[in-house]
């Protein structure tokens, strides 16, 4: 299984199957979830990133994006060191506030938490991902689900985590 057929298999298995994002299934089912599988040198993701977004800029089919790094960020901090770089591109080329971004990454670790906490399995992924989403998709997806219930989806899923176990999820991740 490829790199991009590993990460629809993660989508559709954790994110949808087990609703971590109850927004993701309509994307898919509208076919406007578009999947990038980056593997140049990492001197050129900036321009790939800026490129991607660009796209997201012209083609207003594509909801968002999964910008899959498949080489060159295994180490988280690395990871995060790009990921800040990225949403400082957002800032320069004025798409704060357009698009943001989620952080996905196969060794995901949330502050104050231990390496293995099955909290940080709700941002873990096969591969290190950019999600690139539309703001203004993400506020009308809010607004039709409500915003006081979308405020406890990251509660829930890790209630739902905790109550599934650490080997059941990290199963969903092989």
């Amino acid at each position: 299984m490829n790199i991009e057929e590993q990460c629809r298999q993660w989508v559709n298995s954790m994110v949808v199957g087990l609703n971590l994002c109850p927004f993701a299934k309509r994307s898919i089912d509208n076919q406007g979830v578009r999947y990038v599988v980056f593997e140049q040198p990492l001197e050129e993701l900036a321009d790939a990133i800026v490129n991607e977004l660009q796209l997201l800029d012209t083609d207003s089919r594509i909801e968002t994006t999964l910008f899959i790094i498949g080489r060159g960020l295994e180490d988280f901090m690395d990871y995060l060191d790009v990921l800040d770089g990225a949403n400082q591109l957002l800032e320069a080329l004025d798409y704060e506030g357009v698009y943001q971004i989620a952080s996905f990454h196969p060794n995901y670790q949330f502050a104050g938490t231990a390496l293995e906490d099955v909290t940080n399995y709700t941002n873990r992924a096969p591969y290190p991902i950019f999600h690139f989403l539309r703001e203004a998709t993400l506020e009308s997806a809010i607004a039709a689900f409500g915003s006081d219930r979308a405020a406890c989806i990251p509660d829930n899923n890790i209630a739902l985590l905790q109550q599934m176990g650490l080997e059941k999820v990290k199963s969903y991740l092989k």
